[in-house]
């Protein structure tokens, strides 16, 4: 069984989404908008073990904190091939905004249509689904 947690977090108030296993608490962050302290520390409040960030696409708004989460976490970082170029722009385009945000690192691993990754119980079916953003993802729940 899966646990889900919406998180409105950030300047933007952009949704960042703990995907939990219910039996083992493995968790997979989706989209880390902003504070990857407290995202982290929301997860632990809750007994979840995040073991994975699933990025659906790179929008600024959607990463400001990767770079904490991805520090506090250790976990590798799941992106489309396509969504790396506005990854790296990120701090750019939030300076359009008048915010700053650290520079992301880079994902470990590169998603593609189909792919099936497995966060304890909870196995999610990778969709690509452009038209948003370049590289753009959903992640599908049987």
């Amino acid at each position: 069984m899966i646990e889900i947690l919406q998180l409105p977090i950030g300047p933007l108030q952009t949704n960042c989404y703990l995907a939990a296993c219910a039996k083992t608490k493995e968790t997979a962050v989706i989209d880390p908008a902003w504070d990857g302290r407290q995202i982290a520390a929301i997860a632990s409040e809750r007994g979840y073990i995040i073991t994975h960030i699933l990025l659906t696409h790179t929008h600024f708004d959607h990463i400001g904190g990767l770079a904490e989460l991805a520090l506090e976490t250790n976990a590798p970082i799941f992106a489309h091939p396509e969504a790396i170029p506005m990854l790296q722009r990120g701090p750019e385009s939030a300076a359009r905004f008048n915010l700053t945000m650290p520079p992301p690192p880079e994902p470990q691993m590169m998603l593609s249509e189909g792919e099936i990754i497995e966060v304890g119980q909870i196995q999610f079916e990778v969709l690509f689904t452009p038209g948003h953003a370049p590289g753009h993802v959903s992640f599908y729940v049987r």
